[in-house]
């Protein structure tokens, strides 16, 4: 049955459909059809003659049927450090995290002290946050579990030593419920990691305190000289969608500077953000070699460092106040020399097409700044087309980098860090800076009703910046929430579209 299917603007898609005559009752085609016979009739008149008949036709009208298409949810780029942004992932779907890599605290100095390369604690302690939920007793809970795991502080060097080799050779119960594949792989790259502890025994690496997960990542970078390909690697193993940016990739060590407003310089994360005492003096470890590929733009390798700083996170709310603001952040080489280090691509390029912006909550001037106080961040910030709304989610209460501020503070150590000037001065004429309203950078914050940071809301809207404030059901919240946080965010981002 022929069938015929075309376009018809008064209708929408209709469909024709050709058939024979009521009265046949062939059914099959009509040539097939014989005349009625009607008495006698010669041979010529019982000759078959195909009997060609006009198709009736019918018409069934199908509209077109139309769909509620739902609105994919809102991209975002989230600016924070390890510990404090991890408490709001689930808040964040469809995102981008950049993350710093001065880090040179904990586990991360005592790699840095022997191996060298970038600071990965706060881009481990965010990977293993983001390791997709799994039930007790599976193969991805026990990857999680390993990676995780941390050798304890209280050990001796021998003992810490000792567990480290049962781990490291795959005796220790930690391995069980870990597929062979992954096995193999994850400690294909901690045997690695041995190797060039060994290659370096004079250095005498301290294993206490030393997490599982950042030598498997320092592994992995060592191994590709790349970071971001570690980055993958971990992802992988830990079936992981996560979008971890670091900040500046590099192989080499990165670090920081602070100075206050007294005229005082502190220099790495530790000093500024949680000085905590060293088991040893200062051991001088600077690298012989140079990797001319990496695009350090004169970072050189690392300044000497205190031998296996032990720090705890919860350390960090006890502190010893700095005595005088911080007038600014800066990057440092090997000398001491200020220096202004290129961004991760991918991270401007994020800025571009992204639809919002998020600093998290978390150190202001550790976590959040050395994200900011690079070229190009600035205008990729002010100027990009697709932010619809830049979020500063204020902390709860303040630290050691921020005694005495209040939000106000917080929204101008942004603005006035993206306002800085972060490449080599020209010499003569044309050294012009553009200069951004408060507003370019900050849209909206987010914050607490019984937060412990003072808010002027009127003060902070004729800056141009919105001010939301997070109640919970019984009207107390004294940290950050992650769903009430995500509903914060989703009003703001709907009202932004409108």
């Amino acid at each position: 049955m022929p069938l015929d299917i075309h376009k018809d603007t008064s209708y929408g898609l209709t469909l024709t459909v050709a058939r024979q005559s009521q009265d046949s009752d062939s059914p099959g085609s009509s040539v097939f059809d014989l005349p009625p016979t009607q008495g006698t009739s010669s041979i010529s008149d019982s000759i078959v003659q195909p009997v060609r008949r006009k198709p009736q036709t019918s018409r069934l009208e199908i509209s077109q049927p139309t769909y509620e298409v739902p609105k994919p949810p809102a991209s975002f780029v989230v600016i924070s450090g390890g510990t404090g942004g991890n408490a709001i992932c689930a808040a964040f779907s469809n995102a981008s995290y950049v993350l710093p890599v001065s880090d040179d605290g904990g586990s991360s100095s005592e790699i840095i002290r022997v191996l060298g390369g970038p600071s990965i604690g706060d881009i481990r302690s965010r990977l293993i946050r983001l390791i997709p939920y799994a039930t007790p007793g599976s193969p991805l809970d026990a990857i999680r579990r390993l990676l995780s795991y941390r050798l304890p502080a209280r050990y001796s060097e021998r003992e810490a030593r000792d567990e480290w080799r049962e781990i490291v050779e795959g005796r220790n119960p930690l391995w069980v419920g870990i597929p062979a594949d992954r096995k193999e792989t994850i400690r294909g790259f901690l045997v690695y990691f041995e190797s060039e502890l060994l290659k370096r025994a004079h250095k005498n690496f301290d294993f206490r305190n030393g997490s599982i997960g950042n030598y498997f990542l320092a592994a992995a970078q060592g191994f590709f000289r790349s970071l971001p390909s570690a980055i993958f690697l971990f992802s992988s193993i830990t079936n992981s969608q996560a979008n971890i940016l670091p900040v500046i990739v590099t192989n080499h060590t990165v670090t920081i500077a602070a100075e206050l407003e007294d005229g005082r310089k502190l220099v790495g994360q530790c000093e500024i953000s949680h000085p905590v005492p060293s088991d040893s003096k200062p051991v001088d470890n600077k690298s012989s070699v140079e990797d001319v590929m990496s695009p350090l733009d004169g970072m050189g390798e690392f300044i000497s460092r205190r031998q296996n700083v032990m720090f705890e996170s919860t350390s960090k709310a006890d502190y010893e106040p700095l005595g005088s603001r911080i007038a600014r952040l800066f990057y440092i080489n090997a000398y001491g020399i200020e220096i202004h280090p290129s961004p991760n691509q991918e991270y401007i390029s994020a800025l571009s097409s992204k639809e919002v912006l998020v600093y998290s909550c978390g150190s202001l001037w550790t976590s959040i700044i050395p994200c900011l106080a690079l070229r190009g961040v600035a205008s990729g910030i002010a100027r990009s087309s697709s932010l619809r709304a830049k979020i500063l989610v204020l902390n709860s209460t303040n630290d050691r980098e921020t005694d005495g501020y209040s939000a106000t503070d917080y929204i101008q150590a942004i603005a006035r860090t993206l306002n800085g000037t972060y490449q080599k001065q020209p010499y003569g004429l044309g050294n012009a800076n553009t200069t951004y309203p408060v507003s370019a950078f900050v849209t909206h914050l987010v914050y607490l009703k019984d937060g412990h940071v003072r808010v002027d809301p009127e003060h902070i809207t004729r800056l141009g910046v919105k001010c939301v404030q997070i109640t919970s059901a019984d009207g107390h919240t004294t940290s950050h929430n992650a769903e009430l946080l995500k509903q914060a965010i989703k009003e703001i981002s709907r009202s932004a579209e409108g």
